[in-house]
């Protein structure tokens, strides 16, 4: 029974339409890492960079290995600091885990342009 209700689960998670819209990497091909920034990424920054639902607006840009022009340093920096729109993380991250969410959305394929639908 509790096998059925993880599949269950795992199936809505899978249809949700963050999961479509962002095209998260299938979990096993991520190593220990990459795991644990996509962790960290879907419990504090998912809220803002995800689309949570189909009538919801998304708060914050989708994240990929094309954001902050693809320069880690940078990526490091926003996620430290924040931006006027954004608070910094410094203070709930360390430097390990700041780095885990970088490698995490390194997997990430750039989004397709605004109102191109992903094939």
């Amino acid at each position: 029974m509790q096998g059925r209700i993880g599949i269950a689960l795992l199936l809505l998670a899978a249809s949700a339409p963050w999961a479509a819209a962002q095209q998260a990497p299938d979990p096993a091909s991520l190593n220990n890492t990459e795991r644990l920034g996509q962790t960290l990424f879907y419990q504090s920054c998912g809220v803002c960079h995800t689309k949570p639902q189909i009538t919801s607006k998304q708060f914050g840009p989708v994240l990929s290995m094309a954001s902050a022009g693809g320069r880690e340093e940078v990526m490091r920096d926003v996620i430290a600091n924040g931006t006027p729109r954004m608070p910094g993380f410094k203070h709930n991250f360390n430097a390990d885990q700041i780095a885990a969410i970088v490698t995490y959305l390194r997997k990430l394929p750039e989004p397709p342009p605004e109102g191109v639908q992903p094939r």
